[in-house]
């Protein structure tokens, strides 16, 4: 007689859970643990010096001299400073020309370097060059070239080609030292704006390209109506981070013309560091640096109303 006996079957139970194990199953709490280092970054690097800079300039504080409440005295007092109004012009202006200046060259070597063109490679690098030197050291190379007496565009024009009798003057009088500081943000920002253009050309499918050629369409009506809307995504994000870079500009202006000739170079930002580090008026100083809040507000916004054209491309808001 056999018997039969039933194998005894092993559950594995789980292990139950404690109120910690919970919690970092949860994927709010999870996103807020990873990201609270980054937040306390931004907190003490970022959002404490604004709050400082704002509180600052509603005060007469002064280096070695704690201030008091005094309003929108500085503010007030800035509406009558000519050289306050020079600076909101020239950074208007300065931000203005060079931000056009450098999306014009810089989606012009996009489109080039997008095309089959030889060695494209080394170009792309060689683009990327004056990106990569530090600022500084950009702006000392720019101080030579325009130093009125051993200026190689002084030499050129007046030694080798003789087209000038004197050399010239391009930092010691204010329009030619507002353009020349123009002429280096622009030689400085090109590689940024080309190459993230670049990137987003890559992202074009050629098939648009196929059908329009089918269609007959000319050069200038692909970029148009294929090129141009397809990049305007990425058209604001870096036309916003331009402008914010190019308004907020600082070691170029200082390294070669420290707001000179007579303050008709300064910039908000190196006028504000002028009265507030060197001439020991922080309540000023914070008070000029705050007045490019509202610029820099509306540059966010622009960069806003520009991603929400990337409807368009998904199909949303088409009846």
């Amino acid at each position: 007689m056999s018997a039969t006996t039933a194998a005894p079957v092993w559950t594995k139970m789980r292990p139950k859970q404690g109120a910690l194990s919970r919690l970092f199953d949860w994927k709010p709490f999870l996103a807020f643990v990873c990201l609270l280092p980054a937040v306390g970054l931004l907190m003490t690097f970022l959002t404490y010096p604004l709050g400082l800079g704002i509180w600052l300039a509603f005060t007469d504080t002064t280096i070695g001299r704690e201030g008091i409440w005094v309003g929108l005295e500085n503010f007030i007092w800035l509406m009558d400073d000519p050289i306050f109004w020079s600076a909101v012009f020239y950074s208007v202006f300065y931000t203005g020309v060079a931000t056009i200046g450098k999306f014009a060259l810089g989606l012009w070597l996009a489109l080039l370097l997008n095309q089959h063109v030889p060695f494209k490679s080394m170009l792309r690098a060689i683009i990327l060059l004056p990106w990569i030197v530090p600022t500084v050291l950009s702006a000392i190379a720019f101080w030579w070239i325009y130093d009125p007496q051993f200026s190689i565009i002084s030499y050129v024009l007046v030694d080798a080609l003789g087209w000038r009798d004197t050399n010239v003057d391009f930092i010691n009088t204010a329009w030619p030292a507002r353009w020349s500081l123009i002429a280096a943000n622009i030689w400085r920002g090109i590689p940024f704006v080309a190459i993230t253009l670049l990137a987003g050309l890559q992202t074009i499918p050629p098939s648009l390209y196929e059908a329009a050629l089918l269609d007959g369409a000319s050069g200038w009506q692909r970029f148009r109506h294929i090129t141009f809307p397809m990049l305007l995504p990425i058209l604001a994000i870096v036309m916003t981070f331009s402008i914010i870079f190019t308004f907020t500009d600082f070691q170029l202006v200082y390294a070669i013309t420290r707001g000179g000739p007579v303050n008709s170079t300064h910039l908000l930002a190196t006028l504000a560091f002028q009265r507030g580090i060197q001439g020991g008026q922080l309540g000023e100083g914070a008070a000029i640096a705050v007045s490019m809040i509202p610029f820099l507000v509306f540059a966010t916004l622009f960069s806003y109303y520009g991603l929400a054209r990337r409807k368009w491309q998904q199909g949303e808001g088409n009846d």
